[in-house]
């Protein structure tokens, strides 16, 4: 990652026509700050660089967010649904997982894998009559839609989709597919 000088962080800001309280306001620093940031009497930590670049980024609308990436209105199913209702459910919708949903707050996911990984247990004979609750993975990343792209992009590292919740809602899903037809 190539850091930008103060110099460059004073062009942006021109180019965009911010003042120093703006993009302080916009990136959550003080004015004198970004003033001795820019005039190279300070040398910045990363975090707070980073809250700058991205302020800048943003008025310059290249920052993908949440609520640019996500599906919505969201596909999910309850705990309480059969799995086999949910298999012909993503079936039909052409999905490799949905969301599992408790009241519009997210429990889990359940995909196809983790079908197939509770059938080759052998541990029942069938899985389709089992509840999603018995067969979901519990863990399941949320953001808010306001999440930019560097905070959704760690998560799909680890997960295989992202549910993007607001005020206690489940609103969208976002999976690698979804960033990789918004850069492409």
């Amino acid at each position: 990652m190539d850091l930008p000088t103060p110099a460059d962080l004073r062009e942006r800001r021109t180019e965009l026509g911010l003042t120093q309280s703006d993009l302080a306001e916009r990136a959550d620093v003080s004015q004198p700050l970004i003033a001795r940031i820019e005039g190279g009497d300070v040398d910045p930590r990363l975090s707070t660089l980073r809250r700058i670049v991205n302020a800048l980024e943003e008025a310059e609308g290249g920052i993908l967010r949440a609520e640019d990436l996500m599906n919505e209105p969201i596909v999910s199913v309850r705990p309480d649904d059969s799995v086999h209702e949910t298999t012909e459910l993503m079936d039909t919708q052409g999905y490799s997982q949905v969301p599992v949903v408790r009241d519009g707050t997210p429990v889990g996911l359940i995909g196809n894998s983790d079908v197939r990984h509770r059938s080759e247990a052998g541990d029942v004979d069938n899985v389709g009559q089992l509840p999603v609750e018995e067969v979901k993975r519990d863990a399941v990343a949320v953001v808010e839609p306001d999440a930019a792209i560097d905070e959704i992009n760690d998560y799909l590292n680890h997960n295989d989709a992202v549910l993007v919740v607001d005020r206690g809602e489940t609103v969208g899903i976002i999976t690698e597919a979804d960033i990789a037809a918004h850069i492409s």
